[in-house]
């Protein structure tokens, strides 16, 4: 894994859903540590899935002074994503997808994204999802991978830099809040047995 320069990662700009105006990355971990949820997209199922699961912790979250951010490569289905109550965060948007291309998170070609799309691993989240009537769509950018960067403090030291293999990759929340150094009562969501239902989203 290169190692990750946050300064650098710190200056890209990022736009807020709730009031549109441009911030510096780097100012969300400016006076707390902060949990930055990179989407692959905001029509994913499986990220709707992951968000809400990451979603469990705000509460803990909150009380242990800790950002939630969710951040996604475009807008295309943050209304959507918004209106579904998914993620308990602030949401921001990257729409140059500069901060994804800094932390690593691939891109998928269009012949690589289906043999990753039906993988067993998305096949698991996506019946997790489904048991939880998460539904998802095929709009937007279906290329762009995601991951996870947790950050102390002012920008001290990275905490867990997280890159999806496949888009059913995700970190568990005990992970999480190990890397705090927090303890969380929420209950991560049940395994169901994958079945045969393929789903690429």
């Amino acid at each position: 894994m290169a190692k990750i320069d946050l300064s650098k990662v710190g200056a890209n700009l990022l736009k807020s859903a709730a009031s549109g105006e441009s911030v510096a990355l780097q100012s969300l971990w400016c006076d707390q540590p902060a949990i930055l949820f990179f989407l692959r997209r905001f029509g994913c199922q499986v990220c709707r899935w992951t968000a809400a699961e990451v979603s469990k912790l705000e509460p803990d979250l909150k009380a242990s002074g800790v950002a939630l951010v969710g951040i996604g490569p475009e807008e295309t289905g943050l209304k959507e994503f918004k209106e579904g109550g998914f993620f308990k965060g602030d949401i921001y948007v990257d729409e140059k997808k500069q901060s994804y291309k800094d932390l690593g998170f691939k891109r998928y070609s269009a012949l690589s994204v289906v043999p990753a799309a039906l993988g067993k691993k998305v096949r698991d989240v996506t019946a997790k999802a489904n048991a939880q009537g998460i539904q998802g769509n095929f709009t937007g950018d279906l290329l762009q991978s995601g991951g996870m960067l947790i950050v102390a403090k002012g920008g001290e030291k990275i905490l867990l830099h997280f890159v999806q293999d496949s888009p059913g990759d995700f970190v568990p929340l005990e992970d999480i809040s190990k890397a705090l150094g927090i303890t969380t009562s929420a209950q991560a969501g049940e395994k169901p047995q994958c079945n045969d239902d393929v789903c690429t989203r």
